[in-house]
């Protein structure tokens, strides 16, 4: 927002309280001032910022001084607001994504204005308590408009049947890096390099880099062909679309702009639709829904169908689910662990309808050991010292979450790191098991089929059988020991009434 528009609206935001403050109507203010309704109406919603004879007259009509309502500052109850005018919050915060117009913001704020302030004191203070920046903000609205959308763009999905069309694109998967070089080149005119990074070792960990001055993708070594078939995608919606502010290296270095992050969204959608057509996948779901009992290897060959990887396959299933099955309610979740598995850090996650149980802990507790999330990077593990093995494996569970009403069936694929075996990642879809999902998949009436108590993180659980805690029940027991309290003292109460 600039800083002309900020001024306008806490003008604005002035006017209107002070009106409010000594009861008067619009007609009376205009009476007053000899303004036109309508033009107090704009000044107020911070359209219109008058001239200085008028600010004057106003000032006079509201009982008030003319350096007051010129100024930036204002009393304590408009502070809060005007506050969060000057945060970064709003400066970063992508309101017209969401269909939000500013001065109704404004005027929504300022109509009850001891509470709402109070409101955001609170989140200003929670803001900078919990260091939270830019990026934090640009990536939660990122996730609350996928969430608007159901994670389902019917723009991209129909912007890769076009390019399908128009670039005579292979229909049946799998696409390779091959065919999508090629697509590159011929329609776009980008060659690709598969050296240049792999010589430096200070761009060991990039995994690509789109230089447009030179029309070059590079690409590093080491990488599977279902990765580069994500990266060539990618280039590929990039180019199509036509999304100039974008990022140029795989993992955004420094998130600085939430268009950015959106185009990089849709680029990554694009890759995926692109890769894992639509029709086709709903068709693998439908053949998934008769099955009488859970198939993990039978699912993992969805990988090597369309050469994807686990990631892009359950994101993919996240766009089917919603729009094509009615499946509504479901998270995604992806884990990262080092070599010693002591600790599982949560590096992204989606929530779809609602928030669900499982969901990232910043406060440096204990995730539930008993989900599959981690169960299956742990089984990996296992496979690897014994096996040798370094292909993906996937689980399957119904994890009913203690204390609450809610249980999900997960689906979850662990692989190795991209660099560094020594290395486990996880990635995990979870779907709310109600009527709906039930008469989809069968299999979820199968007996064999893993059942679990598990709970969010060990510190707040109280299942008290639990093999696999990594910590002990302090939150539980903290909040067990007030609750204790408060229902003595209340007993205490009622016995001296009794007397």
């Amino acid at each position: 927002m600039r800083e002309l528009d900020t001024v306008k609206l806490i003008f604005g935001l002035k006017v209107h309280y002070l009106r409010q403050q000594q009861g008067l109507s619009y007609q009376q203010l205009s009476d007053r001032t000899g303004l036109a309704i309508s033009y107090l109406h704009n000044i107020e919603k911070g359209k219109k910022y008058p001239k200085a004879d008028k600010i004057l007259t106003l000032a006079k009509a509201l009982n008030t001084d003319y350096n007051y309502l010129v100024s930036l500052e204002a009393d304590k109850r408009l502070k809060p607001i005007i506050d969060l005018l000057h945060s970064d919050f709003l400066k970063i915060f992508p309101l017209e994504l969401f269909g939000i117009n500013m001065p109704k913001l404004v005027e929504l704020l300022s109509a009850t204005p001891d509470r709402v302030n109070a409101f955001i004191s609170t989140v200003i203070k929670i803001v900078r308590n919990y260091h939270l920046q830019g990026e934090d903000f640009y990536k939660s609205a990122l996730r609350s408009y996928q969430d608007l959308h159901d994670n389902y763009f019917k723009g991209l999905e129909q912007a890769v049947r076009q390019f399908k069309e128009e670039k005579k694109a292979p229909l049946s998967p799998p696409l390779t890096p091959q065919g999508l070089e090629k697509l590159l080149g011929g329609h776009y005119r980008i060659e690709v390099d598969r050296e240049y990074l792999a010589a430096d070792p200070a761009l060991k960990e990039v995994r690509s880099f789109y230089s447009p001055g030179r029309r070059v993708l590079f690409l590093n070594t080491g990488l599977s062909s279902a990765q580069e078939n994500f990266l060539l995608a990618k280039e590929l919606g990039f180019q199509y679309l036509g999304l100039k502010e974008r990022p140029y290296e795989t993992r955004m270095a420094e998130v600085d702009s939430f268009d950015k992050l959106l185009n990089n969204f849709k680029a990554s959608y694009f890759s995926v639709a692109l890769l894992m057509d639509e029709l086709e996948m709903i068709k693998d779901i439908e053949e998934m829904a008769s099955w009488e009992r859970w198939d993990g290897e039978k699912f993992l060959e969805l990988l090597s169908r369309y050469d994807v990887t686990p990631e892009m396959l359950l994101q993919r299933l996240a766009n089917i689910l919603p729009r094509h099955f009615g499946i509504q309610d479901l998270f995604f979740l992806r884990f990262f662990t080092g070599p010693d598995m002591k600790k599982f850090e949560m590096t992204k996650e989606m929530h779809l309808s609602q928030l669900h149980n499982p969901h990232a802990n910043q406060l440096d507790e204990h995730y539930c050991r008993r989900w599959v999330s981690i169960d299956v990077i742990r089984r990996l593990s296992a496979l690897q010292d014994i096996k040798n093995r370094d292909q993906p494996i996937a689980g399957a569970q119904v994890s009913r979450y203690w204390g609450t009403p809610n249980a999900y069936f997960c689906i979850s694929i662990a692989k190795t790191g991209h660099n560094n075996s020594q290395n486990s990642t996880s990635v995990t879809i979870g779907l709310l098991v109600n009527d709906k999902l039930r008469q989809l998949f069968r299999f979820l009436s199968d007996p064999k089929l893993p059942v679990k108590d598990v709970h969010t993180t060990c510190e707040r659980c109280g299942i008290s059988d639990c093999e696999a805690r990594a910590a002990p029940p302090s939150v539980l027991h903290h909040t067990r020991v007030k609750e204790q309290i408060k229902e003595t003292l209340e007993a205490l109460e009622k016995e001296v009434w009794a007397k």
